[in-house]
This record gives structure tokens, C-alpha cells and sequence, in this order.
């Protein structure tokens, strides 16, 4: 009998996973390269924690993320306390609550996970690993800019070759909206029917509601404009209602600072996406590898939220889903998967001193070194050094003052002083 079928209970609950050395080393690479950007562009770290009040998380979750939270009693407080579902929030609540002081803008970054309720299908996670930044106190088409040329920087240094950033602006939506006097429960149609590009579906709800032939001329556009460069002049021409021409306004000065930046290739116009409509408040952007349709990562302006915790300040950041970007790019980490160990050390006989005065001496250095401690012949120790990416044995004799160095790649052997090298005048 298999020992997974006598223990049912060590299997997972759906939605979480086990990941093994060398996927953890995968998203410790991601986590790594993530900071490092973010750190160059000036921002600080902020670590927020794994558990909150649910009352005062709920403060800053949008209506989709409060049914996809868990939460439980807390019998030290009596109160509900809850799994955060997303980390933006919680740095608003921290910023609000605990950082008011500060002088603005302040620009801050975060790696964690969260957690989520999830339809019971396949393949959704409810362990979602989440690393991102925030910039809170600063309301210009530069911060904004600033964030998606952070992502574009940021993909290219994990080594994405193909994809694109998708640009929305939610105010564009709302300013066509404002012109179409529709029922709630027709408007949550056309709502649906924009997001999913229904341009069918739209024109047979639009032409049953009494509108202008102004505001249905602008509604039956939104499915029609994403693209390019170019989407920005064609909806110019399409709207005339002050609020989507300043929408328009802010994506094109947007698009100044990101050719400055050099990184306008990357970017493409959805003016008909509506994702974050009762949170964003203005410019949105998700990102796209070529040939996975799940964004790996997604942010924009949330100018209102940490004004929820009593301190109103404009706001814009990003995060990356850390398991999309494994999924996209797992090929392209293959080598940051590898953690090579430098030096397996293998000494015969009862007394190991040598052997582990040796791997200290070399872990002082700077070198990775591991002891073979399992008593075994050094044909074994060989062959496991190979299955576990070791790049050399060191082969200790008890009475003699070279000790042999083993290059797996190509077998090749070479002599060392262990004199020196307790003397730290080693080199691989």
C-alpha cells in the first residue's frame, strides 16, 4: 500500500501547493530580482502582517475581495480576524495608521502571500504569492508612468522576451456613462457586454434604451477601442463629455513620460476594460506574456483608499502574481532553478575533524560547502554530488597534506593544500 493512501490526511486542501528546491528556487529568484528593481527605483521595504481584524481589513477591500475572504474567531480577542486577501490594503492601513508622519511621497514595496476562496474548479489558487509596490502621496501622469516603466523593467530582468502592457482608464467608462440615463439592471448589462467585448450583445441593448444618438454612438465604441498608439486619437474623436476627454488627457500624458522612458513598444490601449471599476479611480494596467492569458501582474491609481482609514492620499502601485510569472516564464528560470552547492566534502574512516575544520575553512570564504556525512564510498558520494548539483568533491585523506578537488562538470581533478586552505588561500 502506497503510505499517501494510509495517511489520506497529509494530502493538501485544493488551491495550495508543496513547491519542491527546485520551484522554491525559482520563486526565490523572482522574489529577488522583483526587490532589486524596486529598490533601484528608490522604494523601501514594508512587511506587513499575516493576520488582521476583519472589520479593519474589510475597510479597504472592494466588494469581490471581501466574499473571497477567510475568516475565523480569534478566541484571544473574541473578535472576527481574517486572512488578508491582498497586501494593498494593509500597507494603506499601515500608511494611514502608523506612517502620517512621514514626509511624502512615500514609495514602498512588499513581497507575502494571501489568501483567497475560490470557485471549486481546477487550477485556481487560493495561495497567492503577491510582490509590489506603492506610491502613496503623489497625483501625476509621472507616478503613474513611473509604475508601468517599473514593470516593463522588471520583466525584462527576469528574461521575458514577448509582452505587452495593457493600459485602461476607468474614468474614460465613466465619463461615457454619465451621458446614458440606464435603468441599473440594463446598465450592469452593458456593463458585462463591454467587458467581454460583446459588440453584438452591446448594440442589441443599447438601441432598446433611450438614448442620444451621441451617447450610443460612445457606448457602442468602448468594445472597439483597444489597440495601439492610435487608440487615443480615435477615441478623441469618438467622445465629446469632459470627463472621458480628460481620461484621454492623462493617458496621453502618460505615454510622454513612458517614451521617455523608452518603453512605449510595450504598451497597448484598452479603454473598454473595466476591471477595478469600484476601486480605481483612474489609469489601470495589467501585463501580458505572449501566450498566457492570465496577467502576471495588474495595478493602477486607487486614489481613495487610504482616506477609508482616515488619511486621504493619492495613490498608485502594481503587484505581480509570483505563480503567474512561474508559470509563464518556467522555462526561462530553468537556470535559476539550479542552486549549485560549490564543494561536497567526502573523508573515509571514523575521524571526520579534517573534513569539517575543511568546510568551515571554506565557508568563511564565502564558498557553500556541505559535509557527506552519510557513511558511504566515494563512488556513492560522486554520484549523489551529480544528482543534487554540486559543483566539486573534495576527497579528504586522513594523513595527507593534499586533499584532491573533483570538477563534476568534466571529472577533472587537481591538488590543494589543506594547509591553505585552512588558511584561507583558496580559490575554485
Amino acid at each position: 500500500m502506497n503510505p499517501i493512501d494510509a495517511v489520506p490526511e497529509l494530502t493538501l486542501p485544493k488551491g495550495v501547493k508543496d513547491f519542491l528546491p527546485i520551484k522554491a528556487a525559482k520563486i526565490e529568484f523572482l522574489n529577488r530580482t522583483l526587490r532589486s528593481v524596486f529598490s533601484q527605483w528608490g522604494f523601501r521595504p514594508i512587511t506587513p502582517p499575516g493576520l488582521e481584524f476583519l472589520h479593519v481589513l474589510e475597510r479597504g477591500l472592494g466588494e469581490g475581495l471581501r466574499e473571497k475572504t477567510f475568516r475565523f474567531d480569534d478566541r484571544q480577542s473574541g473578535r472576527l480576524v481574517a486572512f488578508p486577501p491582498d497586501i494593498t490594503p494593509q500597507v494603506a492601513r499601515i500608511v494611514a495608521t502608523r506612517m502620517r508622519e512621514f514626509p511624502l511621497p512615500l514609495r514602498l514595496y512588499y513581497s507575502g502571500r494571501v489568501l483567497r476562496h475560490t470557485e471549486q474548479q481546477a487550477g485556481k489558487d487560493r495561495e497567492i504569492f503577491q510582490a509590489g509596490v506603492e506610491m502613496i502621496g503623489l497625483d501625476s501622469p509621472e507616478a503613474d508612468a513611473e509604475m508601468i516603466a517599473m514593470a516593463v523593467e522588471t520583466l525584462k530582468a527576469l528574461g521575458a522576451a514577448e509582452f505587452t502592457i495593457d493600459i485602461g482608464q476607468v474614468e474614460f467608462f465613466r465619463g461615457v456613462m454619465e451621458g446614458c440615463p440606464l435603468p441599473p439592471a440594463l446598465s450592469r448589462e452593458v456593463q458585462g457586454a463591454i467587458a467581454r467585448k460583446d459588440s453584438s450583445g452591446l448594440r442589441a441593448l443599447v438601441e432598446q434604451a433611450p438614448l442620444s444618438d451621441q451617447a450610443r454612438e460612445e457606448l457602442l465604441a468602448l468594445p472597439r477601442l483597444f489597440g495601439g498608439q492610435e487608440v487615443l486619437e480615435r477615441a478623441a474623436k469618438v467622445v465629446s463629455n469632459e470627463r472621458s476627454q480628460r481620461a484621454l488627457e492623462n493617458l496621453s500624458q502618460v505615454l510622454e513620460v513612458l517614451k521617455v522612458y523608452g518603453v512605449e513598444e510595450h504598451v497597448t490601449f484598452d479603454l473598454g476594460e473595466l476591471r477595478g471599476l469600484d476601486y480605481h479611480t483612474g489609469l489601470t494596467f495589467q501585463g501580458f506574456l505572449t501566450g498566457m492569458g492570465r496577467a502576471v501582474c495588474s495595478g493602477g491609481r486607487y486614489d481613495n483608499l487610504t482616506a477609508r482609514y482616515g488619511f486621504p492620499a493619492p495613490a498608485t502601485g502594481f503587484t505581480f502574481n509570483l505563480l503567474n510569472l512561474l508559470f509563464a516564464l518556467d522555462r526561462e528560470l530553468d537556470t535559476a532553478g539550479v542552486v549549485n552547492t560549490d564543494v561536497l566534502i567526502f573523508q573515509p574512516g571514523a575521524d571526520k575533524q579534517r573534513a569539517q575544520r575543511a568546510a568551515r575553512a571554506l565557508r568563511q570564504q564565502g564558498f557553500s560547502a556541505a559535509r557527506d556525512i552519510i557513511r558511504r564510498d566515494l563512488g556513492a558520494t560522486l554520484d549523489y554530488a551529480h544528482k543534487m548539483n554540486f559543483r566539486y568533491v573534495m576527497v579528504i585523506e586522513e594523513d595527507q597534506e593534499k586533499v584532491r578537488l573533483i570538477h563534476l562538470a568534466d571529472g577533472n581533478e587537481t591538488g590543494v593544500s589543506y594547509s591553505a586552505l585552512l588558511a584561507g588561500n583558496f580559490a575554485l
